[in-house]
């Protein structure tokens, strides 16, 4: 017993195993509860279906006559039996066996009658059995009856189950409509098609006005819902997006247009300030407030909108662009032009407006490939927008994208681009970054006072107060939520890293692009941040760039201010010696245009202070001569503009250099003779001429080249008489040669022109004369026109006459 009892007795299970085990049961009971219910609820529907059908097939079948069997001729029974006989093998049997198949074969039986007589099965019949009618045979025909349509109603639950419950619906008696006879002349109009009346044109421009009013108020009444309300009513932005499919031709144009502008203004004003996120599936589970669900419906219904938006749009362009005509034949394919560009407006709206919010990304795909289009006013417009976003961008990221797409699309083209792309480049705010100080702001900050210092140099007092102030000074700064500077750099470096690969992509596989002066510009602009370690290769690819004779006069200008950029920055620290390209930059500068719009100008001026004004401990006197002779003897034959930018270049010399005031006297220092036809500065004995070109400047036409020339034969002073206006002293020469531009052939500031030579005549008018005096001048006036007469020869007569007679 004790054995056994052991055996027999279970182990008590823990709590949480009976937890666990009663949860399992738990949900098994329901899932078996919940499969019961279905599954009776489908076999009763499967029997209800069933009775539907039967009552259905009833109904509508219509039953065959009963199938009459015709008792064969003899003559076929017996060829039957012939070939019967003929398929025994008769040969291997004997005669009795033979006479007695031949008795089985005419009983009737299962196997072997003809199925197909009508001869019963058994050759005897019952004395009480009697023919069969004739009318019995006819078939019946049973009365269909129409299905009544039923309602089903809620069932009835007892004990046994749910019964369900139905009726028939009523049928509403129709009227009988009484027959009126119906000529032949009305059937004969109901046949005809109706004709429209055409319209002539100025009904037809009616209409369409009477239309695209009915459609400016539709549109102006769910823009202003939206904006009113746009929580409760964001769901008739649908409605209003769906009037971008209007099919109307006569103002599906039109209408297309104002709605796209439409929703571009509307979701400019409702789009929120931050990026909508999805929401998880803990946060859909999770129960919330009414404003927060409410929210979250407006939050995803905006989004959902705005793909939908967006999508049209880039639909709209595409169509354009494969010259497809798509949705519907409202719009001709000659319209989708005008459609198209005002679609892409839209779209470089939406990217300078809302660079912080979804799908910023994919517009900054759809419009940078269009920066190189084909159509002037779209390209201009692209990059205008692109360029705007750059500029206006502080964080960074919407930049990087932008790079980032502008990078692969060079590449994809293999450099066929547009300049103006790479231009674009030129309004990254990364120049703005200075390197040493944010390494500085970077670095861990030392504590003013450590914890020991301060409680023993500090009293309990003021420790509490130092603590409340740490305390506040960390909450101002939270309060600024400024984007932190360690993130803001790297998405600076990240760009100007591929900025810099774009550049040396192109300098080294085309060099004969015609995106080198963009690559030139965008190197000079941003070659204080390149890397140490790429200086020396970068300025012998420069110089030989220069001396191989492929580049224009404005590209070897780019070439010499990007490499004394380079220098001017974090090359100092290197041992390099430019004077390559000074005497480049002094050799070709007489070959500057004199004539037209001429904007090499600027770069010549930014040369000159970045090669002379800027390193003046590295530039000989000599050096700095020979240019301001050069300068002087160029701008004889430039415009005003350029001439004006000139004479302040040399100003700015004089001043940097002050010995350079030999040059204003007669006395030659030293041996030889000035060389002008030499092309090293430093060689040509600049000392031993003087700058005799500012007594020719002195009388030119325009007065600012005039003043400016007057000041530099005086020496340039600062104060005095000679001194210029602490307005026009204080502009740098680029902006003197901006300011006083002729670019509409125009002066500036405008020359009064010469007095005019005509003599002054003083004609009495009728204020001066007295009634009566102007009525006896209209007569004497008068009647010396009718005295006098046109024949001269008549009067000269007369007057001989007279004198003879005298």
């Amino acid at each position: 017993m004790g054995p056994a009892s052991k055996r027999n007795k279970k182990k008590k299970p823990s709590f949480r195993k009976l937890l666990k085990t009663s949860n399992l049961k738990l949900e098994n009971k329901l899932k078996n509860r919940q499969f019961k219910q279905q599954s009776s609820a489908k076999k009763q529907r499967k029997e209800q279906r069933k009775l539907r059908q039967a009552i259905t097939d009833v109904s509508h079948k219509t039953l065959k006559p009963l199938e009459r069997y015709k008792k064969k001729p003899e003559g076929e029974e017996e060829e039957d039996e012939e070939e019967f006989l003929e398929s025994l093998p008769v040969d291997m049997m004997d005669d009795d066996d033979l006479e007695q198949i031949r008795a089985m074969a005419k009983k009737a039986s299962f196997l072997t009658r003809d199925i197909s007589s009508c001869t019963p099965v058994h050759a005897k019949k019952r004395k009480s059995e009697q023919p069969v009618k004739k009318y019995e045979k006819m078939p019946r025909k049973m009365q269909q009856e129409e299905e009544k349509e039923l309602i089903h109603l809620l069932p009835i639950k007892d004990k046994s189950g749910l019964i369900p419950q139905s009726m028939e619906k009523p049928v509403v008696p129709e009227a009988e409509e009484e027959e009126e006879p119906v000529d032949q002349d009305e059937l004969n109009q109901e046949e005809e098609p109706e004709i429209v009346p055409l319209l002539t044109p100025q009904e037809q421009l009616e209409l369409r006005a009477q239309k695209l009013t009915e459609k400016k108020l539709h549109m102006a009444s769910l823009s202003s819902a939206v904006l009113a309300d746009p929580h409760v009513n964001i769901k008739k932005l649908k409605e209003l997006r769906a009037m971008l499919m209007e099919t109307d031709p006569c103002v599906a144009v039109t209408v297309r247009k104002l709605v796209m502008v439409s929703l571009l203004e509307v979701f400019k004003d409702i789009v929120p300030s931050y990026r909508i996120r999805p929401l998880t599936e803990e946060e859909k589970a999770a129960k919330v407030k009414k404003e927060t669900l409410q929210l979250r419906e407006f939050e995803e219904g905006l989004v959902s909108q705005y793909k939908f938006y967006l999508e049209d749009l880039e639909q709209t362009v595409k169509d354009w662009k494969q010259k497809k005509q798509k949705r519907s034949q409202a719009v001709s394919l000659q319209s989708y032009k005008g459609l198209a560009e005002v679609a892409i407006r839209c779209i470089c709206d939406l990217l300078v407006a809302l660079p912080h919010f979804n799908f910023h990304n994919n517009i900054v795909v759809m419009v940078v490939p269009l920066m190189r289009d084909s159509v002037k006013k779209v390209s201009e417009m692209c990059c205008g927008a692109v360029s705007k976003l750059l500029k206006q961008d502080k964080l960074g990221q919407a930049s990087l994208a932008v790079v980032k797409v502008i990078s692969g699309m060079v590449k994809g083209r293999n450099y066929n681009v547009k300049p103006e792309v790479l231009n674009c480049l030129l309004c990254l705010r990364i120049k703005e970054v200075e390197m040493r100080k944010d390494t500085e702001d970077t670095a861990p900050k030392k504590k003013f006072m450590s914890f020991k210092e301060k409680r023993t140099n500090l009293s309990r007092m003021q420790r509490k107060w130092k603590k409340a102030e740490e305390k506040l000074q960390k909450e101002l700064l939270e309060a600024e939520a400024s984007e932190s500077k360690d993130k803001k750099i790297k998405l600076h470096t990240e760009t100007l890293n591929i900025v810099f690969l774009i550049y040396f992509r192109i300098l080294k596989k085309a060099q004969k692009s015609i995106l080198l002066p963009s690559v030139l510009e965008g190197l000079a602009r941003f070659a204080h941040l390149i890397n140490l370690e790429f200086f020396d290769d970068l300025l012998s690819v420069l110089y030989g760039l220069i001396t191989s004779g492929d580049l224009t006069y404005r590209e070897s200008l780019h070439c010499i201010l990007t490499s004394f950029h380079i220098l001017s920055g974090q090359g100092d620290v290197l041992n390099i010696d430019p004077l390559k390209f000074y005497n480049h930059l002094y050799k070709t500068l007489l070959t500057l245009h004199a004539g037209g719009r001429n904007e090499d100008t600027a770069i010549v001026l930014q040369c000159l202070d970045v090669m002379l004004t800027k390193r003046r401990k590295q530039v000989t006197l000599q050096r700095a001569q020979g240019f301001l002779k050069r300068l002087s003897t160029l701008s004889l034959h430039l415009l005003p503009d350029s001439s004006v930018g000139i004479l302040a270049a040399n100003r700015a010399l004089m001043h940097t250099f002050p010995k350079c005031d030999i040059l204003l006297d007669n006395e030659m220092q030293g041996s030889g003779v000035y060389l002008p036809e030499l092309d090293v500065p430093e060689y040509c004995n600049p000392q031993n001429t003087a700058l005799w070109e500012l007594h020719l400047l002195k009388r030119h036409y325009h007065p600012m080249v005039r003043k400016f020339a007057a000041h530099l034969m005086k020496g340039a002073p600062s104060e005095g008489s000679g001194a210029l206006s602490m307005e026009l002293s204080r502009r740098t020469p680029v902006q003197l040669f901006e300011d006083y531009s002729v670019k509409d052939m125009s002066f500036n500031p405008p020359v009064a022109g010469p007095p005019s030579k005509k003599k002054e005549h003083f004609t009495i008018g009728d204020a001066f004369l007295d009634s009566e005096l102007k009525t006896l001048i209209n007569a004497a006036l008068q009647n010396e026109s009718e005295l006098t007469s046109l024949d001269f020869t008549s009067q000269q007569t007369q007057q001989e006459t007279r004198m003879t007679a005298n």
